[in-house]
C-alpha cells in the first residue's frame, strides 16, 4: 500500500488562508500523479487540483482558480495547496489522492483513476 497523508486543515473565518500539504512515497512523487479532492455534507467529490510527476505544472479547478494554488516543496517532499480567500463553499474535508503512474490528461480529474487516497482533513470556513 502507498501511504498518503494529508495535513493543515482547520477552522478559518471567510476570507482567512489555508495551507494544505499532501506526503507521500518518494516513487509516487516522482512518476505518479497527485491530486487534491474535497467533499462538502450531503455532495459528491469535487476535484480542486492535480499535478503529474512533481513537475511544477498543476491544474486547478475553475471553481477554486484563482485563489488556491498548488505548488510542490522540494524539501519537504509535498505537494501543498494554498487556499486563501476562502469562503463557505469551501468547507469540506480536502483528500489528497495518488496514482503511482502518470495518467492521461483527459483522467486527472477523475476520482476513479486515483487508487490510493488519504484520510482527509477538514477545511471548516466560518462566517
Amino acid at each position: 500500500q502507498v501511504q498518503v497523508e494529508e495535513s493543515g486543515g482547520g477552522l478559518v473565518q471567510v476570507g482567512g488562508s489555508l495551507r494544505l500539504s499532501c506526503a507521500t512515497s518518494d516513487r509516487s512523487l516522482r512518476y505518479g500523479t497527485m491530486a487534491w479532492f474535497r467533499q462538502a455534507p450531503g455532495k459528491e467529490r469535487e476535484f480542486v487540483s492535480a499535478m503529474q510527476q512533481f513537475n511544477s505544472n498543476a491544474i486547478v479547478a475553475s471553481s477554486v482558480k484563482g485563489r488556491f494554488t498548488a505548488s510542490k516543496d522540494n524539501a519537504k517532499k509535498t505537494l501543498d495547496l494554498q487556499m486563501n480567500s476562502l469562503n463557505s463553499e469551501d468547507t469540506a474535508v480536502y483528500y489528497c489522492a495518488v496514482n503511482v503512474q502518470r495518467l492521461i490528461t483527459s483522467r486527472l480529474r477523475d476520482e476513479r483513476a486515483y487508487d490510493y487516497w488519504g484520510q482527509g482533513t477538514q477545511v471548516t470556513v466560518s462566517s
